[in-house]
């Protein structure tokens, strides 16, 4: 199984693409991450929300692997915990069929890769900037691999 993080934003700092390096390197080939970057909408002033979202789903439905569940990240998607999270990693692993993470640009996600997602998750109710996500996304899905695995890095209750 792979998983596939696609999300809206290119040339990102140097300490977005490290840290997102060092933990997508420690995932194992089994669950390998990799990243799908996509170009964002190229925003004008009174430009059009609307058709700035549409025009990024586009791009982001189209990267999408054939087969892959998608799992949309999203403010109104169900907030889930570390172990909840291995918990869905054991699952996929399972499962076997590749996920694809979608990640939107500042306007957020097109209703239309919310409808095609199998699942919402909300990493908080906070509002993080989109390079830090991929980080974040990369170290929680090390950490619920290491907790599945009884890898001595998560230290959780």
């Amino acid at each position: 199984m792979r998983i596939q993080l696609i999300s809206v934003g290119r040339r990102m700092p140097g300490w977005v693409e490290q840290g997102y390096a060092e933990y997508a390197k420690r995932l194992p080939p089994e669950c390998a991450l990799q990243l799908q970057e996509i170009e964002p909408a190229r925003r004008v002033k009174n430009g059009s929300v609307a058709r700035y979202k549409a025009e990024e789903a586009e791009r982001i439905l189209k990267a999408v692997p054939k087969g892959a569940a998608v799992i949309a990240l999203d403010g109104g998607g169900q907030s889930w915990s570390t172990e909840r999270l291995a918990q869905a990693l054991e699952g996929w692993l399972a499962d076997g069929r590749d996920r694809a993470l979608l990640v939107g640009g500042p306007d957020g996600l097109d209703q239309r890769c919310l409808a095609r997602a199998e699942q919402s998750w909300s990493l908080s109710r906070l509002t993080f900037p989109h390079p830090l996500v991929r980080v974040i996304l990369a170290e929680q899905l090390y950490r619920a691999w290491s907790l599945t695995h009884g890898h001595p890095y998560h230290r959780g209750d």
